[in-house]
């Protein structure tokens, strides 16, 4: 198992990695091998990266995200231009049902209400909007509307973790609760069990993926 001040040098080496950021913008702490993320950036796009990069990092559990937005006074929009460009990406993401999604936006921060059928039609509609200049955050609270019955739902999630070459699908739980999903079990990695949930949320109809996935490295000792 690794100490937290090898995680902390680890997270610190990819978020050096990662070209859109700078290391002496965000500040690391492990504790118990759950990441701390702090400091000001001016983008939410880099606030995103730095969190993704830390969840690559083998040993880390969980991460905690204190990372603030503060967008330049050359990145500034007023929240009506931020509404246009936000219906203007949505309307033009071909996998996005623009037609079905409601936009607020409040001081930089979007929200985005409304229904749609497939997770990856409510990711998309965030990712669409991600990097748009001056917005600060954003709250997807797009919901997703079941159309499949609970064992056609569990079933396609357990066929799509046997295809998966990086989820080991016999250490790994199902329980579906009408459009909800438990995940249990133990996994090597961080990424093992994101990839897990991802794949969980790619079934139509989910609308909410519990992950309590245990990272356990140490089942898999030989």
């Amino acid at each position: 198992m690794k100490l937290d001040s090898e995680i902390q040098k680890d997270v610190m080496a990819e978020i050096r990695w990662e070209p859109l950021l700078n290391v002496s913008e965000i500040g690391v702490s492990v504790k118990n091998s759950i990441v701390t993320l702090s400091g000001t950036v001016d983008t939410y796009t880099k606030k995103l990266k730095a969190e993704e990069a830390a969840k690559r990092v083998v040993g880390v559990k969980a991460v905690v995200e204190n990372v603030d937005v503060k967008v330049s006074s050359l990145g500034q929009k007023t929240d009506a231009d931020i509404a246009e460009a936000v219906v203007n990406a949505l309307r033009w993401h071909t996998s996005v049902p623009d037609e079905k999604i409601k936009v607020k936006v409040e001081k930089g921060w979007v929200n985005l209400d409304g229904s749609v059928e497939w997770e990856f039609q409510r990711n998309s509609a965030k990712n669409a909007i991600t990097n748009l200049s001056g917005v600060i955050g954003i709250s997807n609270n797009i919901k997703i509307m079941p159309t499949l019955k609970v064992t056609d739902i569990k079933n396609k999630i357990a066929s799509a973790f046997q295809r998966s070459a990086t989820i080991d699908s016999e250490k790994i739980n199902i329980i579906a609760d009408g459009s909800r999903i438990t995940l249990t079990g133990k996994v090597r990695s961080y990424t093992e069990k994101k990839d897990a949930e991802n794949a969980a949320w790619l079934a139509p109809g989910v609308d909410r993926v519990e992950n309590k996935i245990e990272i356990d490295s140490e089942v898999y000792a030989f």
